[in-house]
């Protein structure tokens, strides 16, 4: 028995009309056409500030953000004053490219400027009073908090009270009541059209490091290096690729590969990016998103998890490629350890939920406490979770100074909604914060059993059986016929892809794996075909070894990847889901069918077949291209094989190779009935 991914897969309607009028006018394929669709872009001017971002209309910061020009008073104010100025930051990638980038511009401009940021460990997200009493003490002025401060209103207002100047720039959700700093720059608190509605904390740093330079004179030379931080720090924190944000990551991605700066230089040497970078064409001088996605940010982000972020803050403001190549490794022998960690964790906690078999379709949420796990990893491992068993994840592991205190991570799917959930147990509840899709929480060990049960009360309200599959949204049918490397490049006018504008995913029906094996960390690497077409074609699937070996027929959701090897390119395909290909039957051809013909491939070779009435049975005839012919009598076992029937041979047709033939020219039949 085959062990598939559990999933759901959700069709995108065709829309053969405004497919026709967009590939038309612009010109692009019928797929991409389709996708743009799908991603909302239905007009052509629409579509056109899509392909090109450039030509999108975008207000001046200052007439969009009320609190930006006080803002930037202050700040001229401290540096002409060389009054000190300290810059409260978060312990993730937003948070640790925001503190660098206002580092680097500001001490660029001229100013007094140092930085803090709260311990993980021990301290927990946030400006916290400690920190306000400690810049007070230092003789700090003026405070900038970077992604975080919105919510720490006793914090703010002991600021205030010892005399201290703050701006707030922030970009997660607006609590009830504001803290009284002097300045608040949070794009949730401008108008929901805006295109700068999506930037995150970095975004907001961008913003402000960028008026203040153009203000005083000094943006020569400032720009293209913050913009390379920009685009690592929304990539990273999983921002939306679409407004301000899709126009700046497209430059900032084309900048990246030159990087001006050592640590982003070292960065991109340490993780392998340039490799791949050097083997691009003149034409394609820009990074992925995914090359951040996947090789750039985890090493930062590893960082914050298990480490002192001090390390990347030196990394993205030190202009000594020595020291930056020193603090990239540090990047990378912590990101290993982080992924070992990530591992060991993912095992313990499937083994415990296989152990316990708990019913999930019962309890509609997984809460999975165990000691010893490191706090700063369970949240990607809550992810992975929610992946495997496509049910809201809450994960947690004791204090090592309390184990009578549980700390934990949560991660949901699209029809529910963590935050609430933790809010419906608030009175179980120590320090929860996040919003729908992620957050936090700690909670009394006691309480554990009873939370577990709200959780799941919770959960029963919003969730049906149907949604306990991880949902993967595809976008249009591609065969492997339509796969080619002009395809692939026209897909890349989509990019940057990422948050709300997702690479697109294709599906293909009956097809037929020719190889597979297990490579690397248990991967597995395909070989397909398909009836229709001569063509193979290579395709991976990260991290799935459980599944191995697959089916030998099968429909596939896929992205589109370019591989590069020996200075040739080709596309493959990355596989994201797969489920049991349509189950076949003579009996849905009926006598109005007869005769059937149609021709297929199998193992590269071209064969036509058809459907024969013979007395009183129906015969399937298959003919290759030297002229034998197999003729089966549909119900029997048994075929013959050859050039005329006095001279055929009789042949077992459910032994291979025989057995897969007949299924192909059955596949045929069935697209030509």
């Amino acid at each position: 028995m085959y062990r598939l991914p559990l999933q759901r897969w959700e069709f995108y309607p065709e829309r053969p009309q405004q497919v026709k009028e967009i590939a038309e006018k612009f010109p692009v394929s019928p797929l991409l056409a389709q996708v743009l669709i799908n991603r909302g872009m239905e007009t052509p001017t629409q579509v056109r500030e899509f392909l090109e971002p450039e030509t999108q209309f975008l207000p001046e910061p200052i007439d969009e953000f009320p609190d930006l020009g006080i803002s930037l008073e202050l700040l001229e104010n401290a540096i002409a004053s060389q009054g000190k100025i300290a810059i409260c930051g978060d312990y993730d990638a937003d948070g640790m490219t925001s503190t660098a980038l206002l580092l680097r511009s500001l001490r660029t401009l001229g100013a007094d400027v140092d930085y803090a940021i709260p311990s993980r460990m021990t301290e927990g997200y946030g400006i916290n009073c400690r920190i306000i009493e400690e810049f007070h003490r230092e003789g700090v002025q003026l405070i900038l908090t970077v992604d975080n401060g919105i919510a720490a209103f006793e914090p703010i207002q002991r600021a205030r009270e010892l005399g201290l100047q703050i701006i707030v720039t922030d970009h997660h959700d607006i609590p009830p009541k504001l803290p009284p700093a002097n300045a608040i720059l949070n794009p949730k608190l401008i108008r929901e059209t805006s295109p700068y509605r999506g930037i995150a904390g970095v975004g907001v740093a961008y913003i402000v490091a960028v008026c203040l330079a153009q203000r005083l004179g000094l943006a020569k030379g400032l720009v293209k290096p913050m913009l390379e931080l920009f685009t690592l720090g929304t990539i990273a924190d999983l921002a939306p690729l679409t407004g301000v944000n899709r126009r700046w990551v497209k430059r900032g991605l084309q900048l990246l590969p030159y990087s001006q700066l050592a640590g982003v230089q070292a960065l991109i040497q340490i993780s392998g990016v340039e490799g791949s970078r050097n083997s691009k064409s003149a034409t394609q001088n820009s990074l992925n998103p995914e090359d951040i996605g996947f090789r750039l940010g985890p090493r930062i982000n590893a960082i914050g998890r298990i480490s002192d972020p001090q390390i990347v803050i030196e990394l993205l403001t030190t202009d000594n490629m020595g020291v930056a190549l020193e603090r990239a490794m540090q990047c990378e022998q912590i990101n290993q350890k982080r992924q070992q960690l990530c591992e060991e964790i993912e095992q313990e906690a499937i083994a415990w939920c296989e152990q316990s078999q708990i019913d999930l379709q019962q309890e509609r949420v997984l809460v999975v406490v165990q000691p010893n796990w490191h706090h700063g990893v369970i949240g990607i491992v809550a992810s992975r979770l929610v992946e495997r068993y496509g049910v809201p994840v809450f994960i947690g592991t004791y204090e090592e100074e309390d184990e009578e205190r549980i700390r934990g991570s949560a991660r949901g799917i699209p029809e529910f909604d963590v935050f609430e959930a933790l809010l419906s147990c608030e009175d179980l509840l120590g320090k929860f914060g996040g919003h729908k899709a992620a957050g936090g929480f700690s909670l009394p060990a006691k309480n554990l059993v009873e939370f577990q049960r709200r959780l799941s009360k919770f959960a029963h309200k919003l969730l049906q059986p149907e949604h306990l599959k991880p949902l993967l949204k595809i976008d249009a049918k591609a065969e492997i016929t339509d796969i080619n490397l002009e395809l692939y490049q026209q897909i890349q006018a989509l990019q940057p892809c990422g948050i709300e504008n997702s690479a697109p995913v294709f599906w293909m029906s009956d097809v037929r794996i020719v190889e597979q094996q297990i490579v690397g960390k248990g991967h597995l690497k395909l070989t397909i075909s398909q009836f229709s077409s001569p063509d193979k074609i290579k395709a991976i699937a990260w991290r799935w070894r459980d599944y191995f070996p697959l089916p030998t027929r099968i429909d596939i959701a896929y992205r589109l990847r370019e591989n590069n090897f020996n200075g040739s390119k080709t596309v493959e395909l990355e596989l994201l889901g797969v489920r049991q290909a349509k189950p076949l039957s003579w009996q849905t051809f009926t006598a109005e069918n007869l005769p059937l013909k149609a021709e297929f491939y199998h193992n590269q070779k071209r064969y036509t077949c058809g459907l024969y009435p013979n007395d009183s049975l129906t015969e399937l005839r298959i003919r290759n291209a030297e002229g034998k012919v197999l003729a089966v009598p549909l119900g029997k076992t048994t075929g013959l094989l050859g050039i005329t029937r006095e001279d055929a041979v009789e042949v077992n047709i459910f032994q291979p190779p025989f057995s897969t033939l007949v299924e192909s020219a059955q596949i045929a039949l069935e697209k030509a009935k």
